[in-house]
């Protein structure tokens, strides 16, 4: 019902902006899109070149300083006017096109993980650093370098064409998507604070992630929530210790954190609506005592909690707090419960997602393009969201025949198929180019969910 009624809806708001295309068409819109289509293809190579470049050195969150700066050189040349060292390395860009249009923002994240790789390939990461305060293999095992080589394309071929270009486009380059070191903040969220949607302020954002398990250069998205909020999760249950041997004069931490465990469980099937979306709470890390034979004081845990909607998070953070609490007081121990918000969900705005669809079918032929299943990984792109209606997407780099065998994203095997990353580069300027056209036919419905 719901997929029926939403596609009536993409419908109705892709006919009232193809009601104006008679008119976009005889200025040149035909020829807009083989000039980007010919452009695309010219500068493949060189994205390539970057691709890989950042592929071999690799930089974590926060730290990507050669990273940035190499962005923040090919922009000045460029002509944009650029801003570097936002959020300690990021770069913020605008390009001012030759008609009066709407402010359209793309982001590309450029960090890597602290993973070691395993991918067997002739610009293979062989970086090493130190990741909260342990030496690790660094790798871009999520596929960033692609995003920024891409947006970087992306903003060549704009720059190229802005003559034709209708209204402002500003160019998001972002550390530390996957998180920030401990004790320092990062990502998206401080790129905010630190004025990367100001001066002047988008109308809309667009981005994109590659995907491993999806076929090279298919398109998968979805209107509303798409990725999961992410919140972190510590419990520490106080017992009182005493010997293994009469388990009766003291208090077993260990049987409650594991009663606690049970517990949290019926949290999402019996406590929450499990009609309206789907969550997850999991115990990660469990950590108690120092000898086989002796109950200990105290018991640990840490986990990780994951939900679409925000009024649904804010109950289950009430309910896991009572059944702890009150797990723990049946048995005589205490629960001290901290819940740490993350990320928000990635939530793509109904109208703007609906509007843009017929741009991502066209490039990418509508038999590749599909609805993407909500995903339980989270997105710091949901910020920005946050503040301005956005559209995050898919883009598929693993060859068909891989499929059933793909390494997943943020795995040592992770392996992008690059021939999928030219549709990723053909999809952003379209988007540009059509919600510049059409945004002013079809407004979107705003950015907080």
């Amino acid at each position: 019902m719901f997929l029926h009624h939403f596609s009536r809806r993409i419908a109705i708001i892709a006919c009232s902006a193809l009601c104006v295309l008679p008119n976009l068409q005889s200025q040149g819109l035909e020829q807009i899109r083989s000039s980007i289509d010919a452009r695309s293809k010219a500068i493949e190579s060189k994205m390539l070149t970057w691709r890989r470049d950042f592929h071999q050195n690799p930089e974590l969150g926060n730290r990507e300083v050669r990273t940035g700066k190499i962005v923040a050189e090919h922009l000045k040349k460029l002509g944009l006017e650029v801003k570097a060292g936002v959020a300690y390395t990021g770069v913020v860009a605008v390009l001012k096109g030759g008609k009066p249009g709407p402010v359209i923002a793309l982001r590309a994240d450029m960090d890597a993980l602290p993973v070691t790789e395993q991918v067997n390939v002739p610009f293979a990461s062989k970086a090493r650093s130190t990741y909260n305060g342990q030496e690790v293999g660094v790798m871009h095992a999520c596929g960033h370098d692609a995003h920024t080589a891409m947006l970087m394309a992306v903003a060549e071929i704009l720059s190229e064409m802005k003559s034709e270009l209708r209204g402002t486009v500003k160019f998001i380059f972002q550390p530390a998507e996957e998180g920030a070191p401990e004790g320092e903040e990062g990502g998206a969220e401080l790129m905010i604070k630190q004025g990367a949607l100001e001066n002047p302020t988008p109308d809309v954002i667009f981005g994109l992630h590659v995907f491993a398990g999806v076929e090279t250069g298919k398109i998968t998205f979805r209107p509303g929530p798409t990725m999961a909020a992410v919140d972190f999760l510590k419990i520490v249950i106080k017992g009182r210790q005493t010997h293994g041997a009469k388990p009766w004069a003291g208090i077993d931490p260990i049987v409650v954190s594991s009663q606690v465990v049970m517990g949290l469980q019926t949290i999402e099937s019996r406590q929450v609506d499990v009609t309206k979306e789907p969550s997850i709470i999991t115990v990660g890390t469990m950590h108690g005592g120092v000898r086989n034979n002796i109950i200990p004081d105290s018991v640990e845990m840490t986990g990780t909690i994951r939900s679409y909607d925000d009024g649904m998070q804010e109950q289950m953070h009430t309910r896991i707090k009572q059944t702890s609490e009150y797990i723990a007081k049946a048995s005589g121990a205490s629960a001290d419960v901290s819940i740490r918000k993350q990320y928000p969900a990635t939530v793509n705005d109904d109208k703007l997602t609906a509007l843009m669809s017929p741009t991502l079918q066209r490039v990418a032929g509508s038999e590749n393009v599909s609805t993407a299943q909500k995903q339980t990984g989270a997105e710091d792109f949901s910020f920005y969201q946050k503040k301005i209606p956005g559209m995050f997407f898919f883009l598929g780099i693993t060859p068909k025949e891989n499929l059933a065998m793909a390494a997943a994203n943020h795995s040592p095997q992770f392996y992008v198929d690059e021939q999928g990353l030219i549709v990723g580069v053909r999809a952003l300027v379209n988007l540009v180019f059509d919600y510049s056209a059409f945004g002013k036919t079809a407004s979107p419905s705003g950015g907080k969910k």
